[in-house]
């Protein structure tokens, strides 16, 4: 008979609760909208946006928490939710102080551990870790999938912006990321001092009579550094290893004009595609087209993304040059920033990269020619059979 009653108080309370609710419906009050000017600028006309004021009415009214309500983080979160809901990794929002740190990154040397990272599967992943920086020194891989950012905050929760920005810091300070790699049972954690990052354009050497030519990253610089190898390297051997390994990419610009080095003028390097409504343009070579005659094989793997996936991809669709080494990254799609009013910003997806044949590249990748790895072992005794073969194909060429 007691859980009885008990049942009964319980259903009772449910009801009042209930009724009370629906009371408050129907009494004709409804409470003013605070916090927000401009309700309705800009509203398109198709969506009833009245769902959202009607959310945010019941938070104003009835949420208690600890600390009174934000409306402008309220705000910025509804946007962010917004453009969480496109699936699209690279699309995001950035409040003005992401905004800031991002324009710093991008503007040449920042602090940070030296490692680009990108989203594959769903997960955040190593795109590349950078030459000479502490995560390189550490031993991050490209491919390696970071789990967590300073043992509390798991990186499935965050986008890329945000995880960018705990990652980077003061110089010398530390940042532990614990990483999941194809192999191991359990993640490791790799505690790394943040440094001054300054990325190289290219570093080269002469083997075997082959130019052997790493290039780090599609920056400013590298059209004039590239420039200088054909004094220095191209004028005495007519065989190039171009290695693309761990390049993250960088300007469009650059990509187009390295690509003028090896293409004749005219051709298509790469294809960037707005989508069904919009017409496709072309990027063509436009250089001097000199190393058109030289033979030329490229290195890849898993840190070859964007900038760097558009050279291999233009050099071997209109060439035939062979690719060697590991499946590319797939970072395949433009982005734009678009600033807002109060210095947030949007960075927006508006188009996807196609190889000149209209290949994908964008959660695909590049799949190479002949395919090579590299295990621990090669790692651990610092060999490269990647180069090794590509240096073996050359001779045969």
């Amino acid at each position: 008979m007691r859980n009885l009653v008990i049942a009964f108080l319980v259903f009772a309370l449910a009801a009042s609760f209930a009724g009370g609710f629906y009371l408050g419906q129907i009494s004709g009050y409804v409470p003013p909208i605070k916090g927000v000017t401009n309700l309705g600028a800009g509203q398109p006309e198709d969506v009833d946006f009245s769902l959202f004021w009607d959310a945010w009415r019941v938070i104003q009214e009835e949420y208690v928490g600890p600390e009174p309500l934000d409306f402008q983080a309220m705000v910025y979160g509804a946007i962010e939710g917004m453009v969480n809901s496109l699936g699209d990794p690279y699309t995001t929002f950035m409040t003005p102080e992401d905004t800031k740190i991002f324009l710093e990154d991008i503007s040449g040397s920042f602090s940070g551990v030296g490692v680009e990272i990108g989203i594959r599967d769903n997960e955040l992943r190593v795109i590349a870790p950078v030459e000479g920086t502490p995560a390189e020194r550490a031993g991050l891989r490209a491919g390696d999938h970071i789990v967590q950012i300073n043992k509390d905050a798991f990186t499935a929760d965050l986008t890329i912006d945000q995880a960018v920005t705990l990652i980077r810091g003061p110089e010398g300070t530390k940042v532990t990321l614990t990483i999941r790699r194809e192999g191991w049972e359990e993640p490791r954690d790799f505690e790394i001092e943040r440094a001054i990052i300054n990325v190289p354009s290219l570093r080269w050497e002469m083997r075997d009579e082959i130019a052997y030519v790493k290039i780090f990253q599609f920056s400013e610089k590298l059209r004039s550094d590239f420039a200088n190898l054909e004094r220095e390297a191209f004028r005495s051997t007519d065989k190039i290893v171009l290695d693309l390994r761990n390049n993250p990419g960088g300007y469009l610009h650059t990509a187009v004009d390295i690509a003028g080095w090896f293409l004749q003028g005219g051709d298509v390097v790469v294809i960037e595609d707005f989508g069904p409504a919009e017409e496709r343009k072309e990027y063509k070579a436009r250089g001097n087209a000199r190393l058109y005659d030289h033979k030329v094989v490229v290195l890849i793997n898993e840190g070859t993304a964007s900038a760097s996936e558009i050279l291999a991809g233009a050099l071997r669709d209109n060439r035939g040059v062979l690719l060697i080494g590991e499946t590319s990254f797939g970072k395949g799609s433009v982005q734009e920033l678009r600033e807002l009013k109060d210095d947030s910003s949007l960075k927006v997806t508006v188009a996807q990269w196609l190889t000149p044949s209209g290949a994908l590249i964008g959660g695909q990748g590049l799949e190479p020619d002949i395919a090579v790895s590299l295990s621990d072992e090669d790692f651990e005794e610092e060999r490269d059979p990647q180069l090794d073969r590509a240096i073996e194909v050359l001779n045969n060429l």
